[in-house]
């Protein structure tokens, strides 16, 4: 994601700082900063016995010590400090989009914005016609025809193989290929991992996928019942392909949510399905077009609402 490029005048440089003050306020009077440490900042642990330092810190003359700027974090005696940035670090079950750039024997290298390549495996997806078999030399000279190189696909963490690389699985119909939209990438750190990635946004007819890799996917609604349906049937799907265009309003949806996206990633704020459903429909309702939502007066407005939400939450809380 390219950062904004704004140029602010002198009473939105003004604007900007008092909510950029009050965002820092805000943080100051949590729990939270006063867990916070940055590097050689010493932990408390009240002397306690049989404490286990966990990732993030190191023992200095006899007292723990922080090797990481980070927020601290106590899981019965394991003593930690969580980065609040820091790369994708993969878990078994994390929802993940990623971009074909090999189609090797059996299985599909992807590009997932880690240190190293996944791999999906063709024994660990669906097949196109939806049977559950042992896969053939047929099926494997037939990848092609299921992805190629530049597609997007949705997949799921499986596990680890030996050499460090991910090993993934599609094998539901809500895992595949990823068409009709737009892929975004944002610093992971951003994406806090959920119950439920997967969000279809019926007032705009649009599905989005927040990936726990960083990669965001924001495309037209597809019925997973109805793609289940077309890949059972053995009716030849000439017609349907070419009465796939997308609608001009879906496309604005599309471009207005990938910008809602975008603004909040540049700010730094953590992206889930409310905060860009609040970005998009504050920017219907002050009549802003896609093309304005990356421009300084709605960059400044949305900086002034997160900083008003906080502040009311900081006050339920006293």
């Amino acid at each position: 994601m390219r950062d904004l490029h704004l140029s602010l005048n002198q009473t939105q440089r003004v604007r900007l700082q008092a909510a950029l003050d009050q965002l820092e306020s805000d943080a100051s009077s949590t729990a939270a900063a006063a867990a916070s440490v940055t590097v050689a900042d010493t932990i408390p642990v009240n002397h306690e016995d049989n404490i286990l330092k966990g990732h993030g810190t190191s023992d200095l003359d006899g007292q723990v010590v922080a090797t990481l700027c980070g927020v601290v974090e106590r899981v019965n005696k394991l003593v930690y400090v969580r980065a609040l940035r820091s790369r994708y670090k993969p878990e078994v079950g994390d929802i993940i989009v990623g971009r074909v750039i090999e189609v090797a024997p059996k299985r599909w290298r992807l590009e997932i914005n880690f240190s190293q390549d996944a791999v999906l495996m063709l024994s660990s997806m669906n097949l196109p016609d939806g049977i559950q078999r042992r896969r053939t030399a047929v099926d494997e000279l037939n990848m092609r025809s299921i992805f190629i190189e530049n597609d997007v696909i949705c997949a799921e963490v499986r596990g680890f193989q030996n050499d460090g690389s991910l090993h993934l699985q599609a094998r539901s119909q809500k895992y595949g290929k990823l068409e009709k939209g737009q892929l975004l990438t944002v610093p992971p750190y951003l994406v806090k991992r959920r119950k439920q990635h997967f969000h279809h946004l019926e007032q705009y007819d649009v599905d989005l996928i927040l990936g726990c890799n960083g990669f965001v996917w924001v495309g037209q609604h597809v019925d997973t019942t109805a793609k289940e349906s077309t890949l059972l049937s053995d009716e030849p799907s000439g017609k349907e392909e070419t009465d796939n265009a997308v609608p001009v309003e879906t496309r604005r949806n599309i471009c207005r949510i990938a910008n809602a996206i975008r603004l909040l990633s540049v700010i730094g704020l953590t992206l889930s399905v409310e905060s860009v459903t609040e970005t998009v429909e504050e920017s219907v309702r002050a009549n802003v077009e896609i093309n304005e939502m990356l421009g300084a007066e709605f960059y400044v407005q949305t900086v002034e609402r997160e900083a008003q939400r906080r502040a009311s939450l900081v006050r339920k809380r006293r």
